[in-house]
């Protein structure tokens, strides 16, 4: 069983990149090459997740594939994202400072599927020595209801889900 947060970089950044942000998830190869635009590494930095009804029982919920009636179980869960912006040592200031915007714009104006964003934040543009560029440290946090179902024979719970935010 997984707890539903393998896909959430992938989905951020999925949802950038298809909102003209270009972005990455962390640590991957083609970041180590050097990039002339500037590029949105995702993160996830923590996952705080709540109680959510009794027992965490979220009621019940019908499944039109099996035709039958399914009990959910959950949590609400504050996902962390770091979202932090390079640019090549060579650029200026100003190169980060419009792809901050860009990413502003994207998240501000919804989300990718499923999460809500709460809080959206960003530090000082800095020189990495690390990795030789330009760094603009960003941090995102969104709400998300991370669910599964009771498996038919078993009782047991299948795979969590990352499922959007429920509306009351």
């Amino acid at each position: 069983m997984s707890a539903g947060l393998e896909s959430v970089r992938r989905s951020m950044a999925d949802y950038l990149n298809g909102r003209g942000v270009s972005a990455v998830t962390a640590f991957p190869a083609a970041l180590q090459q050097e990039r002339e635009e500037p590029v949105t590494v995702v993160s996830l930095r923590g996952c705080r997740a709540e109680r959510a009804g009794f027992q965490n029982y979220l009621g019940e919920h019908y499944n039109r594939e099996t035709g039958r009636w399914e009990e959910r179980y959950g949590r609400r869960a504050r996902l962390t994202f770091g979202l932090d912006l390079y640019a090549p040592e060579r650029a200026d200031g100003e190169v980060l400072q419009r792809a901050f915007d860009e990413l502003a714009g994207a998240l501000l104006t919804g989300g990718p599927e499923g999460m809500e964003l709460e809080e959206f934040s960003c530090g000082q543009t800095v020189r990495d020595p690390e990795s030789r560029r330009l760094k603009r440290p960003v941090e995102a946090v969104c709400s998300a209801w991370l669910w599964a179902r009771a498996g038919e024979a078993s009782g047991e719970f299948t795979d969590f889900e990352l499922r959007g935010v429920v509306k009351t």
